[in-house]
């Protein structure tokens, strides 16, 4: 996912429960409860020799290669955004601003080139076919299911991969993708892979970082738009750009005063890509919902994407 589309579907809003997070409402600097966190922030920068790149490696990490220390910490944290209902409603909020609808599972089948330059864009975490992850997304797919209506398109996503170009994909990929869409083992593939390479790591700096649920949504979807990239405006190179400029709650910073810095970051990023870009996502979604102090991303919620309300109950 690099960049917004819109699609002008229905909103179906859920209704989201309350949980307990890390932080109070009010901004709490780094005297939330819980566990001492310091520890795992240490083992993150021993790993950040290299800065966003070492961040990167550390959050992509794999249930197998983390450290004890670093599981033992990050287990004793409270889901936050990870909880069933507040992974709900981040999805739901992604796809305001992606999709212009709160139900995200319609775009399973989702796929156009938007002309931002990475050709189709598609899926529910829009994957594209010249920035590699709907390529490792397809193969993936194919290994646990040959035969799939996508498979015959592998050696054409392989040439197409880095491009924005449609040679080979034409006219029959379109409709291929969307026909496979209906396919409940390619949706769980999709999600999958939005965990793996978008939701798990944005979800886990953030909770290393002392950020509460709606620091971690802030992240995830920076995530979604940058993408997961170390160059400075793509989201890892952001990170490392905030955390130079504020110190996050782990570090003895205040989360307000963080989050506005790591906002205003991203508004540039969003800015220097297209100057006349609408930051409404940002402007009157996640800085409303800062200024109003819900850091717990409580519900009900009501904001604003592309002059367009949604809410929440």
């Amino acid at each position: 996912m690099k960049g917004a589309r819109l699609l002008l579907l229905a909103a179906v809003p859920v209704v989201a429960t309350a949980s307990v997070y890390l932080f109070a409402p009010e901004d709490s600097g780094a005297g939330g409860a819980g566990p001492d966190l310091s520890s795992a922030y240490r083992s993150q920068a021993a790993q950040d020799a290299e800065g966003a790149q070492g961040a990167k490696a550390w959050a992509e990490r794999s249930e197998g290669a983390k450290s004890a220390e670093d599981k033992a910490v990050i287990a004793d944290l409270p889901p936050g955004l990870a909880a069933p209902a507040k992974k709900e409603l981040a999805q739901q909020l992604v796809a305001s601003a992606e999709n212009s609808t709160l139900d995200w599972r319609s775009a399973y089948a989702y796929i156009e080139d938007i002309g931002d330059g990475q050709g189709y864009t598609a899926g529910v975490i829009g994957f594209c076919t010249g920035t590699n992850d709907l390529l490792t997304l397809v193969e993936g797919y194919t290994k646990a299911h040959p035969g799939n209506g996508l498979a015959r398109y592998l050696p054409v996503l392989r040439a197409v991969d880095g491009t924005d170009s449609h040679e080979g994909l034409d006219p029959g990929f379109t409709t291929a993708w969307k026909a496979e869409a209906r396919v409940p083992a390619f949706q769980q593939a999709q999600d999958t892979a939005r965990d793996r390479v978008y939701f798990d790591p944005a979800v886990r700096l953030a909770k290393l970082d002392g950020l509460g649920a709606l620091g971690q949504f802030v992240y995830y979807d920076a995530m979604v738009f940058h993408g997961p990239g170390t160059d400075p405006t793509s989201f890892y190179g952001l990170r490392e750009r905030a955390l130079q400029k504020s110190d996050s709650p782990t570090e003895g910073g205040s989360e307000k005063a963080y989050l506005d810095t790591f906002l205003d970051l991203r508004e540039d990023a969003m800015r220097t890509r297209d100057a006349d870009i609408d930051t409404t996502r940002v402007d009157t979604a996640q800085r409303r919902f800062l200024n109003e102090g819900n850091l717990g991303l409580r519900t009900p919620l009501e904001w604003q994407v592309y002059e367009e309300t949604f809410r929440v109950p």
